[in-house]
């Protein structure tokens, strides 16, 4: 399968692995002290192309891709869940297996500039995504909506910026309870 986006991963591994899983270009990020004309790279790309961004599921990996989509606007972002990354206690893209990358992939998602409010904290509260057993449920729903993890504060705003509508949300927390 060709990708019309080029992907933007951390390191040489992440190219091997992407590759296995499909056809497509790649720009290496070199963790997360870039070269000096990284963005102006990003930013041509992004508008010849576009971008997505796949990080390993880690702190660094999240870092990363903070400061990318900071510096570099409407890229789409791909999430790997731990589990699906991790390998004898390695997590990376590196680990992971060709239709898993390929999944969270096609499951990328654009982060809106202006984030809605459709959401807020009694939202959080209410559906269970805080508090004291809410770690797991908000790795489910992660997962299943491929907005990837964040502690309660980041999980909100990703549902926001990531245009999830409640709908959405309730059927995914539906499907834990059954």
């Amino acid at each position: 399968m060709k990708i019309k986006e080029i992907i933007v991963v951390e390191g040489r591994d992440d190219v091997e692995a992407v590759k296995r899983a499909c056809n497509c270009e790649l720009i290496i990020t070199g963790g997360y002290h870039f070269r000096k004309d990284l963005f102006k790279v990003l930013r041509k790309a992004q508008k010849e192309k576009g971008l997505i961004v796949l990080t390993d599921p880690d702190y660094a990996g999240e870092r990363i891709r903070k400061i990318i989509n900071r510096n570099v606007r409407g890229v789409k972002n791909a999430y790997l869940p731990q589990d699906k990354a991790t390998k004898k206690g390695d997590i990376g893209i590196e680990n992971a297996k060709p239709e898993d990358i390929l999944e969270a992939l096609e499951n990328a998602k654009i982060t809106y500039e202006n984030a809605r409010k459709e959401f807020d904290f009694d939202d959080m509260v209410y559906y269970g995504l805080t508090g004291e057993g809410s770690k797991k449920r908000r790795e489910f729903v992660g997962d299943n909506l491929a907005i990837g993890y964040g502690n309660s504060k980041q999980f909100l705003k990703k549902l926001n910026n990531f245009n999830i509508s409640r709908e959405k949300l309730e059927e995914v927390l539906k499907s834990i309870e059954e």
